[in-house]
């Protein structure tokens, strides 16, 4: 089942060192993580000094409403993606080529009723959000064109779930790093040149996804065979159905909880003025763009566990989740070296602005947050695991102790603390949701059983 072809750089997960495995395949993950943040990186900076600080905020402020849909759809790319790769795994051609024919009608379905429902509720969640007057339609207008064209972003996201499921993380690479570079070139032609505003940004990034969608479709249809489902592989398996459905709408609940969670804590924020609005979007940006070394090694774990499911080798799963914790202590390390150094010269950098307030509390953000990466990146690895083991509950569990935490901080913390009580709100949400997960994987049956199995 292994593709030969020039281009592809396809790693076995399934046999040798698993560090030398696990590094060489996240490597790509890691650098089109770079690039796809650079999306919202330069919409975000390309706003700030184009546009100003009130533009800024509005882009802060929709942000949780772009996580709530977005976040939605590629989780359920995800997860039907996991399906794939443990087909993959057990060397089923016939079930992959199934998956992939169940993963794109479940997709698109799904995609397109996400759509309409953002569009339909997008005004009336910013208004409830206590959203800023002089920034609400601002904010709309930026999120409407990331709502219409939800399916565009699914569809990305889903071609490159399955071809890491095959073990190609290069190609998704490719794809991303061009359309990335177009989205730079179109944020500044369509803002500065043509005064689009904020509608420019977001159309700027709708069109560069595009592009990576049909580059991305392309080279399946010519180079990747095992992807190509034929008219027979379309013909509905309702246990097949079953499964990738649950698998996920699982995923993608995971992925709504978490991200109304953070609709939730932008009310809170909102409330704090459109300063604040501005540092902690810029603030973000950066955690963001610094998260990338721990969702690499999070999505190389996506892929990891579930072919060496198909595989029945468990107690290389266990292995390696010990050797990605390692990881995660080094680098958040490395991490909270830097943004105590450079925090503030970031966060002047991403919003274009000098004002003392943007600038203090963007980077005492960073400052505190830095230290718990290594939480944070203990927690993803674990979270992707389950689900690669195929534990559909357990993750959902940790996403609703997140959204309760958040609403506890929004309505008892936040009022009483300002924006100090925003800061500490996910790392100690963090530490509790990383105590269940771990004790969710160290209590799987298949973790149990590799402690007597030998290695293959």
């Amino acid at each position: 089942m292994k593709n030969k072809n020039l281009f592809n750089i396809d790693v076995d997960l399934i046999n040798g060192p698993i560090l030398k495995s696990l590094l060489i395949f996240s490597i790509p993950l890691l650098i089109s993580s770079v690039f796809q943040q650079l999306y919202s990186f330069f919409d975000t900076m390309i706003v700030g000094n184009y546009l100003g600080d009130s533009k800024l905020a509005a882009v802060g402020a929709s942000t949780p409403i772009f996580e709530l849909l977005i976040g939605f759809a590629i989780g359920i790319g995800n997860g039907l993606s996991i399906v794939a790769a443990r087909s993959f795994g057990s060397k089923d051609k016939e079930l992959l080529k199934k998956s992939v024919a169940t993963s794109i009608v479940i997709g698109l379905v799904s995609s397109v009723i996400i759509s309409i429902l953002g569009l339909l509720t997008i005004k009336p969640i910013l208004t409830v959000l206590n959203t800023p007057d002089h920034i609400l339609n601002d904010s709309y207008r930026y999120i409407y064109w990331i709502a219409l064209f939800t399916p565009v972003m699914f569809l990305y996201n889903l071609c490159a779930g399955l071809l890491r499921a095959i073990g190609n993380s290069f190609m998704p690479l490719v794809f991303l790093i061009i359309s990335s570079l177009l989205n730079i070139v179109l944020d500044i032609f369509l803002i500065s040149n043509l005064n689009m505003g904020i509608e420019g940004a977001a159309i700027a990034t709708v069109i560069a996804q595009g592009v990576s969608v049909v580059l991305s479709i392309i080279y399946i249809l010519k180079n990747e065979e095992i992807l190509r489902p034929q008219k027979a592989h379309f013909t509905p398996d309702n246990q097949l159905y079953k499964d990738m459905l649950s698998q996920g709408l699982s995923m993608g609940f995971m992925s709504s909880i978490v991200s109304i969670g953070s609709v939730i804590l932008q009310y809170g924020i909102n409330g704090l003025g459109y300063l604040t609005v501005a540092g902690h979007i810029s603030a973000r940006k950066v955690y963001t763009l610094f998260n990338i070394p721990f969702l690499s090694m999070a999505l190389s774990i996506s892929t990891f566990v579930p072919q060496n499911i198909g595989a029945k080798k468990y107690k290389r799963i266990r292995d390696g989740l010990k050797i990605a914790f390692i990881y995660d202590l080094i680098m958040s390390a490395i991490v909270s070296i830097l943004l105590l150094l450079f925090s503030r010269d970031l966060i002047r950098i991403i919003s274009g602005s000098d004002n003392p307030i943007i600038l203090d509390n963007g980077s005492l953000y960073l400052k505190i947050v830095g230290p718990f990466y290594a939480v944070l990146g203990i927690l993803l690895q674990t979270r992707f695991a389950l689900q690669g083991l195929g534990k559909k509950i357990l993750p959902l569990i940790s996403s609703v102790i997140e959204l309760i935490g958040k609403i506890l901080f929004v309505q008892i913390f936040i009022p009483k603390h300002g924006y100090l009580a925003v800061i500490f709100c996910e790392p100690v949400i963090w530490v509790v949701m990383t105590i269940q997960l771990l004790y969710s994987f160290y209590t799987n049956e298949y973790i149990r059983e590799s402690r007597s199995e030998k290695v293959r």
